[in-house]
């Protein structure tokens, strides 16, 4: 396997940045890099203990205190919305908001507000998130909007089965990875209509597939047992997390993507996702879905 190069990263003093996920995993690496080279950081977790132990770790590694924790839980509307207006009244600009948090179920759950986890804490939410998020990010001068996808997402089918996407017949066993990829494929959909919808705005929206990587994700029981056991055998084959985070990095900073948007990139490049994620019809039913769905007041 090729080495994998770190991105150079710019300087970013002067920059403000929002990881979702960032207590673990890539989201972690990124805010430590992104950190580093000056951006005021915001990562959110759903664990406040785990959430400022990242915070600590981050301003150690990175030697900056510019960082900070929110809590956000991407399964409950209601902690979107009041997270969003906590963040929006605290920065009159935001100028990446990196949508990394998601997580793989084997079992089927339902969120408080009625549907199925993996659909709402990998899509809708993130989806309603960015969406309220829209002033602070488009009154920064490069606004940009990062959508942690994966190359999973050709296993979400063809096309985008709108009657799949409560995921009726279950979440585990042989649904698990058509579950996951299925919102992965979301996340690129949603990122080509954003990116159409908000182009007036100056933001670009991409996404990224991280790689195959070893972290804590599928862990700590969100893939069960078996999860729990095979993870750290897979994980002996995997990038590590900062490996992982080095497209995230890419995206969210470098100049050479500035004016760039719709793509999808794996390994700092653009490449062409799956038919299905080049549904452009499906992408807008989608987000009318979405908007429906979430409550969405003024869908852009």
């Amino acid at each position: 396997m090729a080495k994998l190069q770190a991105p150079t990263v710019p300087d970013l003093h002067g920059k403000t940045i929002l990881i979702t996920g960032g207590n673990a995993g890539i989201g972690k690496e990124t805010a430590v890099v992104l950190a580093k080279a000056g951006a005021s950081v915001t990562i959110t977790a759903r664990d406040a203990a785990r959430g400022q132990a990242a915070v600590d770790e981050i301003r150690q590694r990175s030697g900056t205190t510019d960082i900070t924790v929110m809590d956000l839980d991407l399964a409950s509307f209601a902690s979107v919305r009041e997270f969003a207006a906590s963040y929006a009244d605290a920065h009159a600009s935001l100028d990446v908001l990196v949508n990394n948090a998601g997580l793989m179920l084997t079992q089927r759950r339902e969120t408080v507000d009625g549907n199925e986890m993996t659909f709402q804490v990998n899509h809708l939410g993130p989806f309603l998130l960015t969406n309220l998020l829209r002033d602070p990010i488009a009154a920064a001068t490069d606004g940009r909007v990062v959508n942690v996808s994966s190359d999973a997402h050709k296993q979400g089918g063809k096309t985008l089965d709108f009657d799949e996407l409560q995921s009726p017949n279950g979440v585990g066993g042989a649904n698990s990875m058509k579950v996951y990829g299925r919102t992965k494929l979301e996340n690129i959909l949603f990122t080509r209509e954003l990116a159409r919808r908000w182009a007036a705005d100056g933001t670009t929206a991409n996404a990224v597939h991280p790689g195959f990587v070893r972290s804590g994700f599928g862990r700590d029981g969100d893939a069960g047992k078996l999860g729990d056991l095979l993870m750290p055998v897979i994980g002996l084959f995997a990038l590590s997390a900062e490996q992982g985070a080095y497209t995230s990095v890419y995206v969210a900073s470098s100049p050479e993507v500035a004016g760039v948007t719709g793509e999808f990139f794996v390994k700092c490049k653009a490449v062409t996702p799956s038919g299905a994620a080049q549904d452009d019809a499906a992408a807008a039913r989608l987000w009318d879905v979405s908007a429906d769905l979430t409550s969405l007041s003024t869908p852009a």
